[in-house]
């Protein structure tokens, strides 16, 4: 893998990626379009973009991507605005991704996802992960992890601060299924599916992440 286009590269998972990829002297160039400016690198080709209108460029052409776009309803500010970021943007750029020929997709997604669910977040989720499936990827890999453990985030979420402190102190007794999971364990995991590449739809559920 000599060029890797990362999509989300602000995101706490995105930021891991992007770090990994650009220390990482098999990947030659990482393309990361996003909304402003990342910190300049050698290897680094950052493109402005609004990901409302994303343009024809000949950097969607790559040997993998790996997509951590997401929000959260809060962040979004409503259902539908949500679903335009976690399904809408991901395969507005997938399909540019793919109609340049890039034959993989690695898709930081989450754990319960599922098209069927009466969840919000796990359907939106779910869904974006069969749509993504029909658009003929040589592989797709779908990586799903539990809580994200990645220390503060930018924008406050106290249910989920919560949450991970709770996560932690009993993390002995928590199922692997279930169990907080570091931003760097699920950067590897993403890599590693962009790396291998393995042939058709497949997925990197969260106790492979912790063993990773």
């Amino acid at each position: 893998m000599t060029k890797l286009l990362l999509l989300g590269a602000t995101g706490l998972v995105g930021q891991q990626v992007l770090a990994q990829a650009l220390a990482d002297p098999s990947v030659a160039q990482v393309v990361a379009p996003t909304r402003r400016a990342l910190p300049p690198h050698p290897k680094l080709l950052n493109p402005i973009v609004d990901f409302k209108a994303l343009p024809q460029a000949d950097w969607w052409t790559a040997d993998a991507v790996v997509c951590c776009l997401g929000t959260t309803l809060k962040q979004a500010g409503s259902p539908a605005a949500f679903r335009a970021v976690d399904h809408d943007h991901v395969l507005a750029a997938a399909r540019l991704a793919r109609a340049a020929g890039t034959p993989t997709f690695a898709l930081n997604s989450s754990l319960g996802a599922a098209a069927a669910s009466s969840n919000l977040y796990l359907r939106t989720k779910g869904e974006t992960e069969d749509d993504l499936a029909a658009l003929g990827f040589a592989s797709l890999t779908l990586v799903r992890p539990s809580l994200l453990d990645g220390g503060p985030r930018p924008d406050s979420r106290p249910g989920e601060a919560l949450g991970l402190w709770f996560a932690r102190l009993a993390r002995p007794l928590i199922p692997a299924r279930y169990r907080a999971v570091r931003t760097e364990a699920v950067a590897r995991a993403l890599l590693q599916a962009a790396r291998l590449a393995k042939p058709g739809r497949s997925c990197v559920e969260n106790a492979e992440i912790l063993e990773a």
